[in-house]
């Protein structure tokens, strides 16, 4: 390298550390300001609320938890019928906790492979009013768009309805 080269190129490095410096002493002044409060909330639970009526608590799941396994099985063997039935490679991920329970693979269609379905199975007792959605399930439904799919299962004694996507 030419010596003004290399001279310009420190006086640059130079510069860069002096500016770097004055951040960093800057930064050590920084005085946080008293909060302002713009906003409230107040969460009472639903079945506080139910009490408070005289309606008692809302049933909100089996208290069975065999009962609610069993649902679960049922609800999963129904989606994993019906994926295979339309000719889909299924793999079962509950157990993996990646905020789905079924992956499922469509067949090549014109040479093209489509994406994989994101599958998450929710079982309830036909009836059930209410269907819960963890966190980690909405957020990999937004994170995923269009490859997560909803299936709920209605299950009645071993009558399983079929599964309907939303």
């Amino acid at each position: 390298m030419q010596p003004e080269n290399l001279r310009r190129r420190a006086e640059d490095l130079a510069a860069r550390l002096k500016a770097r410096e004055d951040d960093i002493a800057a930064q050590r002044h920084i005085e946080s300001a008293t909060p302002i409060v713009v906003g409230g909330a107040l969460v009472v639970p639903a079945g506080l609320l139910a009490k408070w009526h005289g309606k008692g608590a809302p049933a909100t799941f089996a208290v069975d938890a065999a009962a609610r396994a069993k649902i679960e099985r049922l609800a999963m063997q129904a989606v994993i019928a019906r994926e295979q039935a339309l000719g889909c490679a299924v793999t079962d991920v509950s157990t993996e906790k990646c905020g789905w329970d079924v992956t499922s693979r469509p067949p090549v269609v014109d040479g093209v492979l489509p994406d994989a379905r994101h599958i998450d199975v929710k079982g309830r007792v036909k009836g059930a009013d209410t269907i819960t959605v963890t966190t980690n399930e909405i957020c990999t439904a937004l994170n995923q768009g269009d490859k997560f799919i909803l299936a709920i299962v209605l299950v009645e004694d071993d009558a399983v309805d079929a599964p309907h996507y939303g």
